[in-house]
């Protein structure tokens, strides 16, 4: 929705809610999408979203209202809401929705809500919790199309019309064997295509492409990203079909694992700032900002080292935050390109040498560059060797910065540490240190420091 659409829409909710005009809100919400509804809900007071969600009118609505909603908004909604009013709206979501949300509550409310619902509806959910909720088997929908290699044309139209009705996916048939085993896919389009006599084993593709159960979501999401699917099976151990993760599903797992990986990479945590309180939030920044204050404590002790030194030529320091600054800059993109090429699957451990080597000499010509602009102002202002000092120290910054911003993040997804958790720390804070080290050390030699 677009930004100034999604104001308007804010702004005019909540002017009728304080006027409590209840009638003309209740034409609003139940004209406007549950997409829509649910980020003008992120602006809302909980008093306010339990005043518009009881404006909605029909089930379906709030069970796509539900669907659309964050996590920790729907919780906080549902926490006075009675057992009976949840279960009969959860009973109009999709399985892999409901199966997130119960896994958010307390035992005791979960157990309550499995209570209210079918046998079958609750034995589905049941399943559905058994897995982790960061793999294929927490996320997949057990609702899909799956028929027998000896079904006809015919007979598989006649059960999409009659059996499968409510599939959430049906752009995809999986053809599984007499133990359910997935053997082959068909599209919609190919049954259409095709004489009604015409068995789906003469049609089939057998090369289909799956995740197991135990498939973390981010390889999930790579190879739907790779294949360009809009759904992708989920089989067991056995190669028993057990469900299918849509490309939704997909799109939501994009933005976590990004949002996640930016935090984690800024030493922020793992969720936005408008979820943790601020003792949580102080909490999880104070080791990574611990990294940084010891860095630079090392910084000033090499600075202190030479301050006798220093004191002949005072004007070097004036120097320090430029090449400090540029080789943090160029290690943070390095860093940032190799952790999200890593991330994506566009980058893979045996290509650790390459890259290096490439982003090494990529950091050379950025600092071979910058430090000819600032050597040239170092001699116009000072002398020849100033000019010479401070280029080297920019070009050693940065070449130096760029290697290790590269070789730092596959290194620690060598050694199966996320890469998004330890490299922005621990660049930056080596990145300084090893920028006055070299500055001071070209000094020394070049102008007798």
């Amino acid at each position: 929705m677009p930004v100034d659409r999604t104001r308007i829409l804010l702004d005019t909710i909540k002017r009728l809610l304080r006027r409590g005009a209840a009638i003309h809100l209740h034409k609003i919400v139940n004209k406007t999408h549950a997409a829509d509804l649910a980020v003008v809900f992120r602006f809302l007071t909980l008093y306010e979203q339990e005043t518009l969600f009881d404006l909605v009118h029909t089930v379906e609505h709030k069970a796509m209202l539900f669907s659309e909603l964050e996590e920790e908004i729907l919780v906080k909604l549902i926490e006075d809401m009675p057992a009976e009013k949840i279960a009969e709206i959860l009973a109009q979501m999709p399985s892999d929705d409901v199966a997130d949300l119960l896994g958010k509550l307390s035992d005791d409310r979960a157990k309550a809500l499995l209570d209210l619902m079918t046998k079958e509806e609750s034995e589905e959910l049941e399943e559905l919790l058994r897995y982790d909720e960061q793999t294929a088997g927490g996320i997949m929908l057990p609702d899909f199309i799956a028929l027998k290699e000896e079904t006809t044309a015919r007979e598989t139209i006649e059960a999409l019309q009659k059996e499968y009705i409510d599939v959430e996916m049906p752009f995809y048939l999986y053809v599984v064997d007499d133990h359910g085993r997935l053997v082959g896919v068909i599209s919609l389009r190919q049954l259409v295509v095709v004489p009604p006599e015409t068995r789906l084993k003469s049609i089939m593709a057998t090369d289909v492409v799956s995740v197991h159960t135990n498939t973390d979501q981010e390889e999930v999401a790579r190879i739907v990203a790779r294949y360009n699917v809009l759904a992708v099976p989920v089989v067991d151990e056995s190669s028993k079909l057990v469900g299918i993760v849509t490309v939704d599903d997909v799109i939501d797992i994009i933005r976590e694992e990004a949002t996640e990986d930016f935090l984690k990479m800024a030493g922020a945590g793992e969720g936005l700032v408008e979820s943790q309180s601020v003792f949580k939030s102080t909490r999880i920044r104070l080791p990574w900002l611990l990294a940084s204050w010891f860095g630079g404590v090392i910084a000033f002790l090499i600075i202190g080292h030479f301050e006798r030194g220093l004191k002949n030529f005072v004007y070097l320091t004036a120097f320090i935050p430029i090449i400090m600054g540029m080789g943090g800059n160029i290690g943070t993109q390095s860093s940032t390109i190799v952790v999200r090429g890593l991330a994506t699957g566009q980058l893979n451990l045996k290509q650790i040498w390459e890259v290096m080597f490439k982003e090494l000499a990529i950091g050379f010509l950025l600092g071979f560059f910058y430090g000819l602009l600032i050597g040239f102002i170092a001699h116009v202002r000072y002398d020849p060797w100033s000019g010479v000092t401070v280029g080297l120290a920019v070009i050693s910054s940065m070449t130096i910065a760029a290697m290790v911003g590269s070789l730092v993040p596959m290194v620690f997804a060598r050694i199966n540490v996320d890469p998004a958790v330890a490299t922005g720390p621990f660049v930056t804070t080596s990145i300084d240190i090893l920028s006055v080290f070299f500055y001071f050390q070209i000094a020394t030699v070049l102008l007798h420091l």
